[in-house]
């Protein structure tokens, strides 16, 4: 990849278990959680008895670097090369995300296989050590005493690290951490294991780590595992305590150690498999910058959600709004994310709007529209955003306009028409909010809701027109052909008035229907390009397209006329208008720059200025999906 990533995967799994290192060089820093607080983890080659540190401060640990000669990533893992006069090490972080594999890809499990190789053409005495802080197992170093041990584990050597005060679910935020639960660190066969502690410093209080020292040689590498056990509380649903998929049937973190060391090769050889396969779907559908950009997106989008089973046995797809509020499930960002689970497994997106459904439904929720979101991560007890249910902050023709289009695009990729029948019930009375409220919008929020409420908000009714052609296919396709025809003739008519209000006489389309000379990303017409609805004519959109040129800034398009930021998601979604790949491709090049050269060292961002490059919020987010969308047009998944 030619791609410098601003943040670099190494073990993605969940919300709290995603840690990352923001530098170039692995041994050039400390790894962190996604947040940006210190999740230590320190990495020791040590070759004839000389010690050399390939991940971690080096600087600050006073041990001497091994040189990183080479880096690289795809969607699944990332590879690490290092080397000095007398070896070289080749490190591989595995995290396996496989959607079509769901036991597996919830299994809280990253792998670090370790390989050595002469230089000097002689033989050496090499082991490996990697070591683990109290960090990886409470909110901040120092919170309260840690509790280690060593696991007695067949045929692997095991150690463990836990906060002494266990209190699951004990809260909830955004710049939080787990603190319940432990961490284990494993490896393959009988090696060394031991707990140390390094001093306090000026920026840090006294450390204890966990250890464990393996040998490799040149026919044989060393096979360490990185694992989250939250002990069967992973998030709080309506009051009852739920754990992950992966431990549904009541495996224990032992056995999914032994499980993965045992088929590592074999989950390994699919992962490379699957990302080979991204990448080169990604390429044909929008060049070589896309690809990359996709590839470093995957595991992000999948580690900003947690999967979870609720008592019915039904799977519950939980997002966080990471650096955004905290908050969980919510429908605003799921939307943006949908495109790569569209593409890899549409029943996850089924997932991520149960628990909304099943809010919407309750006696708490009182408006004839659809929520924001059902809590606040780790605990869904109800909507957070807005107090709840102030009508002040609320989304309605946002969120309507989301869950309908959300659950036709699943119920089309999946060919299952099987959960949108359960909810058209509710979905009938958000389509008539639609109907009522979406032709002009009153004083409402829209996802971009850091830009404040806006009236008459054209790319906010374009939203509800999707909403309302999406309800007339899923009437259609569910054999009311009489309900079908009426909303999309509803659908069509206000397509036709939206394009009369909204020109500009330049032909671009306005921010607002009252704002002559004004402009936005109209990011939510792309599905009527990916359901082939033609409510839009091309012509228009063309237009539109074409006078984005002028507004663009050296790292994109804003996302309108209002300030110079833009969102990652939305630029993309915008470029995905266009039909051929060289005209998608030159406009998401200047995205591809930013993370390349942004100075803001964090995982994907999606809010970002498009003159200086640097991060105005949001990082880790699940909307970095968003950025598939124009595979999912490629692909033609939403065809019917």
């Amino acid at each position: 990849m030619k791609l410098r990533p601003p943040a670099i995967p190494l073990a993605n799994v969940d919300p709290y278990f995603s840690l990352w290192s923001m530098t170039n060089e692995l041994n050039a820093s400390t790894v962190c959680h996604w947040t940006g607080s210190p999740n230590t983890l320190i990495g020791v080659v040590n070759v004839d008895g000389k010690e050399y540190c390939f991940m971690g401060d080096a600087k600050a640990l006073g041990i001497p670097k091994i040189k990183q000669v080479a880096f690289d990533y795809d969607a699944m893992s990332t590879y690490y090369t290092f080397e000095n006069e007398e070896i070289g090490l080749d490190i591989t972080f595995t995290s396996p995300l496989p959607l079509d594999d769901l036991v597996l890809y919830s299994t809280p499990i990253t792998y670090i296989c370790v390989s050595y190789y002469s230089i000097d053409g002689e033989d050496h005495k090499v082991t490996v050590s990697i070591s683990a802080s109290e960090e990886l197992c409470l909110d901040k170093a120092g919170q309260s005493p840690v509790v280690t041990e060593k696991v007695e584990i067949e045929g692997l050597t095991c150690m463990s690290i836990k906060n002494s005060v266990q209190k699951p679910l004990n809260r909830s935020g955004d710049d939080l951490r787990i603190d319940w639960g432990r961490f284990l660190l494993a490896a393959e066969g009988e090696h060394h294991a031991d707990t140390y502690k390094l001093p306090a410093t000026d920026k840090r209080p006294e450390l204890t780590l966990i250890r464990v020292t393996a040998s490799v040689d040149d026919e044989n590498d060393a096979l360490f595992m990185l694992a989250y056990d939250d002990g069967g509380a992973s998030i709080m649903y309506f009051g009852e305590v739920l754990g992950s998929l992966w431990n549904a049937e009541g495996e224990t973190i032992e056995q999914a150690l032994v499980e993965a060391a045992k088929n590592y090769y074999d989950i390994y050889s699919d992962c490379v498999d699957f990302s080979d396969m991204l990448y080169e779907d990604a390429l044909r559908a929008g060049g070589e910058d896309y690809a990359e950009m996709l590839s470093l997106a995957y595991r992000q989008a999948c580690a900003a959600h947690k999967l979870v089973v609720d008592k019915n046995g039904e799977l519950l797809y939980i997002s966080k709004e990471c650096f955004s509020n905290g908050c969980a499930a919510t429908v605003d960002v799921s939307y943006p994310s949908t495109p790569m689970f569209l593409i890899y497994n549409p029943e996850l997106v089924n997932a991520m709007m149960r628990p909304i459904f099943k809010y919407a439904s309750s006696d708490v929720w009182p408006f004839d529209f659809a929520p924001h979101d059902a809590g606040q991560y780790p605990l869904l007890n109800g909507q957070v955003y807005s107090n709840g249910t102030d009508p002040r902050w609320q989304m309605p023709v946002e969120e309507c306009g989301n869950m309908i289009i959300m659950t036709t695009a699943a119920a089309v990729a999946s060919m299952d028409l099987t959960f949108a029948e359960k909810h058209m019930p509710m979905l009938s009375k958000w389509v008539e909010y639609l109907v009522k409220h979406g032709a002009d919008p009153e004083n409402q929020l829209c996802t971009d809701d850091f830009s404040g409420h806006m009236p008459h908000n054209v790319n906010l009714s374009a939203k509800a027109i999707m909403g309302i052609a999406c309800y007339g296919l899923l009437s259609t396709l569910l054999g009311d052909e009489e309900t079908g025809k009426k909303f999309a003739e509803i659908a069509s008519e206000m397509a036709k008035s939206w394009v009369e209000r909204a020109q500009n006489d330049d032909g671009s389309l306005r921010l607002g229907f009252d704002q002559p000379g004004t402009f936005s990303l109209k990011y939510n017409v792309i599905w009527d390009k990916l359901f082939g609805f033609g409510l839009f004519p091309k012509a228009v959109i063309n237009s539109e397209l074409y006078t984005y040129r002028k507004h663009e800034n050296p790292y994109g398009v804003p996302l309108d006329n209002r300030a110079t930021f833009t969102k990652s998601d939305w630029l993309v979604w915008t470029a995905a208008l266009h039909d051929e790949r060289e005209d998608f491709a030159a406009m998401i090049k200047p995205l591809w720059n930013m993370y390349h050269y942004t100075p803001s060292r964090v995982p994907m961002t999606d809010w970002y200025d498009t003159i200086t490059s640097q991060v105005v919020g949001f990082r880790h987010r699940s909307v970095i999906g968003g950025l598939f969308i124009r595979l999912l047009d490629y692909l033609d998944i939403l065809k019917i």
